[in-house]
């Protein structure tokens, strides 16, 4: 398991997974759509369909199915106990950060990305293969970290609470409610903004940890806070929540639901420009 004086490492090169390919504990997951998978991927890598591991009712019941969905896409991925599992997209994506996101949300110690993705490992010169990967199908079993998650009613209970911090990390037009991707448009009320993209360099690798140190100095933000990121699935909120975890912050939750489950529920109050929140 590869560690770093003793805390869990979240990033790796494309020369360290180089050196690993062949290392039975390092399961690499590609999460891009079937047809690029086939038409070459980074060889020994299966792929996962992240896309569909989608969740948009966050009671308890609705938490506890989508785990035994996500248990099931594992389990076929062949991941299991004490593997180092790799995520990697073109860049350092939504979607392979909220592949990293998932699986350290169901307790598995070894989740990371590739930094900088396949484009990373393309601009090093190493190879891809078209040919499918062998996979042994596992019994992935979960243990959820209810710390690592929001839920709809752990947001609606956290709003104007001083020791809570909610970052949206979609495109200001749909945090302003200009651009409406649900019944209503907004924000979660009290929300900050600062979109997910700026976690990356132009070549879509993770900033350096002073880049990001310096980014969030700018907002207020702060370790002492419990911080929930959200956007519209839980997929961009990913990418806010590892690049949080890399600085060290210690108390960050992903609203999985986002706002396809806020905006989509009527009881549930918003604001934006046309409609401040509620008092």
């Amino acid at each position: 398991m590869a560690e770093q004086h003793g805390r869990q490492v979240y990033l790796v090169t494309a020369a360290w997974l180089k050196t690993h390919l062949d290392d039975p504990d390092v399961r690499i997951v590609d999460t891009r759509n079937p047809a690029l998978f086939e038409a070459g991927h980074i060889p020994g890598s299966v792929f996962v369909d992240v896309r569909n591991l989608d969740v948009t009712d966050t009671s308890p019941d609705g938490l506890g199915a989508w785990v035994a969905r996500l248990e099931r896409a594992f389990s076929a991925a062949g991941i299991r106990e004490g593997q180092q599992v790799v995520f990697y997209e073109e860049t350092s994506g939504e979607i392979a950060t909220r592949g990293v996101w998932v699986l350290a949300y169901l307790g598995h110690n070894g989740a990371c990305l590739l930094d900088g993705g396949l484009n990373a490992w393309c601009r090093a010169g190493y190879p891809i293969v078209a040919a499918p990967s062998k996979v042994t199908p596992s019994e992935f079993r979960a243990r959820p970290c209810p710390d690592l998650v929001a839920t709809r009613q752990c947001v609606l209970e956290r709003i104007g609470d001083p020791s809570v911090r909610f970052l949206d990390v979609r495109r200001v037009e749909e945090y302003t409610g200009v651009e409406v991707r649900a019944n209503r448009g907004g924000r979660i009320p009290g929300a900050m903004h600062l979109e997910w993209v700026s976690n990356l360099e132009p070549g879509g690798c993770y900033k350096s940890p002073a880049d990001l140190a310096a980014l969030y100095a700018g907002t207020q933000l702060y370790p002492g806070h419990e911080i929930i990121a959200y956007c519209q699935g839980g997929y961009r909120s990913a990418n806010t929540w590892l690049a949080l975890t890399l600085l060290g912050y210690p108390r960050v939750r992903n609203y999985v639901g986002g706002w396809e489950e806020w905006g989509n529920r009527a009881a549930l109050p918003i604001e934006n420009e046309t409609r401040p929140a509620p008092r």
